[in-house]
């Protein structure tokens, strides 16, 4: 779903006015690749990382401008990644961390996989730029996982009280400016419900950069992907 989601829009963030003015893209949906959060905790030894680069290396082949991954937990292999491939992989992590400064926010909140968050790799992200990373407590990450691989995953409703509870939580209790969108599993939930100001998605900065590689031009409507919290 977050593939097709991503293909979804790169075709509506790009300004084009006819078919022949938007990207040509070759998509590779691979869900056979093994769990990526289950690998970094431990709890798999099958790792994702051969069947990535031999995806990245076959994108290579047909000489594409640049690859993106709507996995923001496969970031976590993305040295190995650009060393195997070669041409440049777009990393979601880092270009959201630097629209963020830009935006002159100070404490982010990450809503992500127990992956992501315990690598910590979105955490590391944001430190180098001087920002301040906030993850869930125990109670509250159990109901992001929940969200990602409960709901979405699953093809079900997301449970939004489960959301705006933890957003509340981060924005209220742990003084959050952001709140970001971490799992391109919960962007699809943002492309379906209005989850209110303050929301920054990785997948919406993923599409902007690989516009941006590839020689288009972005939407008017997109030249702003952060709405601060009032």
């Amino acid at each position: 779903m977050a593939t097709a989601y991503f293909m979804q829009l790169v075709i509506h963030m790009t300004k084009a006015e006819c078919d022949q003015e938007h990207l040509e893209m070759i998509i590779y949906n691979c869900p056979t690749i093994p769990d990526r959060t289950a690998y970094i905790l431990g709890q798999s030894k099958d790792s994702p990382l051969p069947r990535i680069i031999e995806i990245g290396k076959v994108l290579r082949d047909q000489n594409v401008s640049c690859i993106a991954i709507p996995c923001i937990t496969a970031h976590y292999f993305h040295k190995e990644i650009q060393e195997a491939v070669e041409v440049p992989v777009i990393h979601g992590i880092r270009e959201t961390a630097l629209l963020l400064k830009e935006e002159q926010v100070q404490r982010v909140g990450i809503l992500a996989t127990d992956g992501t968050i315990q690598s910590r790799i979105f955490q590391r992200e944001l430190e180098e730029l001087g920002l301040t990373p906030i993850v869930p407590k125990e109670e509250m990450q159990r109901k992001v996982m929940s969200l990602i691989y409960e709901d979405i995953k699953k093809g079900k409703e997301p449970d939004l009280d489960s959301f705006f509870e933890i957003k509340d939580y981060l924005v209220r209790e742990e003084s959050a400016q952001a709140i970001v969108l971490g799992c391109t599993e919960l962007s699809v939930i943002k492309r379906d419900y209005d989850l209110g100001e303050g929301i920054c998605d990785a997948m919406e900065v993923l599409v902007k950069k690989a516009i941006s590689l590839c020689g288009k031009e972005l939407h008017p409507q997109y030249n702003r992907l952060f709405v601060p919290m009032k």
